[in-house]
């Protein structure tokens, strides 16, 4: 009597993982996210985001509580469920209260995944490799485990991504190191995806492309889509899109503090694009100085700003690489 309660117990996880899974798919739909490459659809139809967060953080009144798949509960595992396919990141790691990794967004990953232009027989890098979730839906969409590499510096990551996606069916090359030095032995790559935010791009990244590569990456709350021309240069403007994630980690990077906006006016704290193009000039700009340039520009999106890296320069401009407005990145 027990075993065959439990039996329907899972029969109806696994039909409510259906339908939220469909639900999930049909609301990134809704957004436009699919619009210009529907192929990615299937991809997020296809491969199950509650085998990559067999349990997750939610955050409550004094801290976190974890949702898990395998509580006695079977209200706690249905709730667990359901909420592994919300369109919203889930906390899957913390270090002393602090979050360390997470699951992005759904509808945030399927737009990234579009902007990244992925053709067949491309060779794809992911820095930071999360939960293995988006490894998966781009070895879904290459039909190829071979052509996806996915790189994080945390072991514990790497060995748990693994395990998500061999449980997913799928079997890329997962790295553990620097996702900052790239991952030179699986070169050369046709795009490069990163899952965290950059102070700077690393310079190993542009000799691990072709010619023509394409490297989408988190840059001061946005996402900068960069055309690798050759091992030392590379160029490209930021979508419109905002995007909030941890900093890479390594001993190359360095440490981004937020930012102190308490000498301005009240407003300029609360404008979203200002904040982004004061992260963005901090190296260069007084928050005074950026303030004064983003009211003198209109208050600028994100698609009029743009890097370009050439040989050991690295900056970042409004409107044109060649300015008036440009400012030196740290290499």
């Amino acid at each position: 009597m027990g075993a065959h309660a439990l039996d329907r117990s899972d029969d109806d996880l696994a039909g409510i993982a259906r339908s939220a899974r469909a639900a999930l798919v049909r609301e990134i739909e809704a957004s436009g996210a699919f619009d210009d490459e529907p192929v990615w659809r299937e991809a997020f139809l296809a491969v199950p985001r509650h085998l990559f967060v067999p349990y997750y953080y939610v955050g409550v009144t004094g801290g976190y509580e974890r949702r898990w798949g395998e509580s006695p509960d079977p209200r706690a595992r249905e709730m667990w469920l359901r909420g592994a396919y919300a369109d919203a990141p889930l906390a899957t790691r913390l270090r002393d209260g602090e979050l360390v990794s997470s699951s992005s967004q759904p509808s945030l990953m399927a737009k990234m995944l579009v902007e990244l232009r992925v053709e067949d027989g491309n060779r794809v890098l992911e820095v930071g490799a999360g939960t293995g979730y988006n490894a998966a839906l781009l070895a879904h969409r290459l039909g190829d485990d071979d052509l996806v590499t996915t790189v994080d510096l945390e072991p514990e990551i790497t060995e748990s991504a693994r395990r998500h996606l061999a449980a997913a069916g799928h079997h890329p090359a997962v790295v553990t190191g620097d996702g900052a030095r790239g991952v030179p032995e699986r070169a050369p790559f046709d795009r490069i995806i990163v899952t965290c935010t950059l102070a700077s791009v690393p310079r190993g990244w542009l000799a691990q492309c072709t010619p023509g590569a394409r490297i989408l990456a988190p840059f001061a709350t946005g996402l900068i889509a960069l055309t690798v021309h050759d091992a030392a240069h590379a160029e490209g403007r930021f979508l419109p899109t905002p995007a909030y994630f941890v900093p890479l980690r390594g001993e190359t990077r360095p440490a981004t503090e937020p930012p102190d906006l308490a000498a301005l006016p009240r407003r300029a704290g609360n404008q979203e694009l200002f904040r982004f193009l004061y992260t963005l000039t901090r190296s260069t700009l007084s928050p005074q100085e950026a303030f004064a340039l983003w009211i003198r520009e209109g208050g600028p999106p994100r698609d009029r700003y743009g890097i370009t890296i050439d040989g050991n320069r690295e900056w970042a401009w409004l409107d044109a690489p060649e300015g008036p407005h440009t400012w030196p990145l740290p290499g």
